[in-house]
């Protein structure tokens, strides 16, 4: 991106805000937060009285506008590095902490019948790639943007370990992050798709989705940490710390995010 689109990108961030919007917050936060940090945060206000503003996307998308100056408050990035990258940088006021340790699941409609089991849970994949290969059809699988998105990174990884990655290139469909990755997954040219477990937990797509979860022997550590972006007011730093409290954790841990100091479980529970 050249210097003019950075500026364009900074201008644009900083007038879509409404005068009306003023003193509160914005929260950058990967898109496997959706539902967790959205109940998060209206557990804080109701506590609190103070108002958040949430944006969600993929982290390494956020890593780069929080380096060109977007105006965020506090940044909850699915990688840690994105995190020590801006604080080399000086754009955060330290290292931050790890607010949780990320699952991956392969995601697939509801009432397919076919779902993968847990002892081989990207059969679905290896399924697809034989109806193509037949001429059948050509099922997609889905899964985020490994250029910017950590679950896509994670889903590349898990693929490479099922040696499927390769085989797989003309069937996948990339989400710009992990939550339009799950969209994708259970459209109807979908097989399935492999998308965080905290989306597959959500009441929204619980309704009409089934999953299995991928080992986390498959793939590197999603650990996932949070920091204040220099500059940070007072209400974006009070939820800060009260997404390190019990209230904040349980919510976490409710949608399957393993707290920091946790016991790594490498089969599906």
């Amino acid at each position: 991106m050249n210097a003019l689109l950075r500026w364009g990108l900074a201008v644009w961030l900083v007038l879509s805000f409404s005068p009306a919007q003023a003193g509160v917050p914005t929260v950058a936060a990967a898109s496997d937060l959706q539902f967790a940090l959205a109940e998060a945060a209206r557990r804080f206000e109701a506590d609190t009285g103070q108002r958040l503003r949430l944006n969600f996307g993929s982290s390494g998308n956020f890593r780069r506008q929080i380096a060109q100056g977007a105006p965020f408050e506090l940044y909850l990035s699915a990688d840690e590095a994105y995190v020590h990258a801006l604080h080399a940088e000086g754009h955060t006021e330290d290292a931050g902490v790890v607010y949780a340790i990320g699952r991956l699941a392969w995601l697939q409609r509801a009432g397919r019948n076919d779902l993968p089991s847990s002892d081989d849970p990207l059969a679905a994949v290896r399924e697809a790639q034989a109806i193509h290969a037949q001429g059948e059809g050509r099922p997609r699988i889905a899964l985020a943007n490994p250029d910017h998105a950590p679950y896509g990174v994670a889903a590349r990884q898990a693929l490479e370990h099922a040696g499927l990655w390769a085989d797989s290139a003309s069937l996948r469909i990339l989400g710009e992050n992990v939550s339009q990755a799950a969209q994708f997954a259970l459209s109807d040219d979908a097989r399935g798709g492999l998308v965080a477990w905290s989306l597959a937990l959500a009441p929204e797509l619980g309704e009409r989705s089934e999953f299995v979860l991928i080992p986390e022997a498959w793939h590197e550590p999603l650990v996932q940490r949070m920091a204040l972006v220099r500059g940070a007011g007072d209400t974006a730093r009070a939820f800060y710390h009260w997404l390190q409290q019990d209230e904040g954790r349980e919510i976490l841990a409710d949608y399957g995010f393993r707290l920091p100091g946790a016991d790594v479980d490498t089969e599906a529970p």
